[in-house]
């Protein structure tokens, strides 16, 4: 598969009406896909809402705290990274920032609940 190149624009498939696509509101609702013809098929028919495309933007404060780092990353996994972040229209480090943030806040509940 052909990676995008920064000045293509992302669209929806020709044909599909934004009304006529399933809303998705929360990422757990993005099912792992066993292919990439699936996770074709479900953006086919599945939109992001904007609430949610807005909560994986760092904005105001939250950006102007942020701390750069390195992280070293596997080309193959960064690469489906980044698919993962266009299809959901997403610059990939905040998606994965907000992974981050999911998944610690998941941790503090459990250890919240443990206590």
């Amino acid at each position: 598969m052909r990676a995008a190149r920064s000045t293509e624009k992302l669209t929806p498939p020709a044909g599909a009406r934004s009304r006529d696509l399933k809303l998705i509101t929360r990422w757990e609702d993005i099912p792992d896909f066993e292919s990439e013809a699936l996770e074709v098929e479900f953006w086919e028919q599945s939109r992001l809402a904007v609430r949610l495309m807005e909560s994986a933007i760092v904005t105001g404060a939250e950006a102007s705290e942020s701390v750069a780092i390195c992280l070293r990353i596997d080309p193959r996994m960064l690469a489906k990274i980044k698919r993962i972040a266009r299809s959901r229209y997403l610059n990939y480090q905040s998606m994965m920032k907000q992974w981050l943030s999911e998944r610690m806040e998941q941790e503090t509940r459990e250890r919240n609940y443990d206590r």
